[in-house]
């Protein structure tokens, strides 16, 4: 495990949230300043997202500064407007002439519309500007903050969950997710996580025993769903790289919520390469010499949303009449 189990394991990124717990609904922002390369992989099939185009290999803009992820379905999508504006009074995006630039922010929403004091939450572009203003490295909050704030997992609390690994290589995988499924991430049959064997170094020491019974649904069945997550890693990838790595990190949510990419889901995932750690070379018999070295990467992406998911649920705080795990 990295330093601090946490997606700001892989230099150069940093993690900022908004949280508005009155409207039950926030922004988590992940920034690297300097840029990453990224791709993405939508598999849900009602997503929210933004700029998920320009992410195409094919496609002209190679770096991105941040990824946003939204509450607010639809309407959070207006936070990005201030991460942009963020970014841009800072230096960072897409260099034009004249020293100008111009920030490059693919975003996703999940929907929590309903679960707080009014129907849509007041979101705009004050929440991801606020959100970037908290942004840092090191210890992650997780559970009820940002975009995971009045999320819901099956019939418990989601939120929001981080986590990393160091390979043996020395390059550094991590995830952060925010969990707000319509498949459950506890098996019913031992009312424990989905994907608990994938722990490491006692990380879910306090709740690991924890068994639990599923309740109920708590109100009539609404569509009101979606987990949305970054991966990264220090590795240098390009964007088709990147692309197939966000595509390996999605095993990882299916694993540990069932089922996952539902009809109304809109599950999605990014992933960013910050460069600092050259791929693995490897000789044998296919053409593509880093062929193996992406493709532990994307084993470990996927280990690392699976362990985030739990650690989301772990650390959620019961909402309402919506308990979380630890209180079950």
């Amino acid at each position: 495990m990295s330093n601090f189990n946490a997606i700001t394991d892989v230099s150069g990124l940093l993690v900022g949230h908004f949280t508005c717990a009155e409207h039950a609904s926030g922004v988590t922002v992940v920034l690297c300043p300097k840029g990453a390369v990224a791709g993405v992989d939508v598999r849900g099939s009602a997503p929210g997202t933004r700029e998920t185009d320009l992410l195409e290999p094919h496609n002209l803009v190679e770096r991105i500064q941040a990824v946003v992820l939204c509450g607010s379905s639809v309407y959070g999508l207006a936070a990005v407007d201030g991460v942009v504006r963020w970014l841009a009074r800072k230096g960072y995006g897409f260099p034009l002439s004249g020293g100008k630039v111009v920030p490059i922010v693919p975003a996703a929403a999940l929907f929590d519309l309903g679960r707080g004091k009014t129907f849509i939450p007041p979101v705009d572009a004050e929440w991801g500007f606020k959100a970037c203003e908290a942004a840092k490295g090191g210890a992650v909050g997780m559970g009820c903050v940002g975009a995971g704030t009045g999320a819901i997992a099956g019939t418990i609390k989601g939120g929001v969950g981080t986590a990393s690994r160091k390979l043996a290589s020395g390059i550094t995988v991590a995830a952060i997710i925010a969990v707000n499924s319509l498949g459950s991430v506890i098996n019913p049959a031992t009312g424990r996580s989905w994907e608990m064997n994938e722990e490491i170094d006692n990380e879910f020491s306090t709740l690991r025993e924890k068994s639990i019974i599923l309740p109920d649904p708590y109100n009539s069945f609404m569509p009101t769903n979606t987990t949305i997550g970054v991966v990264a890693t220090d590795a240098q990838l390009n964007k088709a790289q990147a692309r197939k790595i966000a595509q390996m990190a999605q095993d990882g949510l299916a694993r540990a919520i069932r089922p996952a990419h539902t009809m109304f889901d809109g599950d999605t995932i990014f992933a960013l390469s910050t460069g600092k750690k050259a791929l693995p070379q490897m000789e044998g018999f296919f053409a593509s010499p880093q062929a193996q070295g992406i493709t532990e990467i994307g084993h470990a992406a996927a280990q690392c949303i699976s362990r985030a998911i739990i650690h989301a649920v772990f650390a959620a705080e019961s909402m309402g009449s919506i308990k979380a795990f630890k209180d079950l």
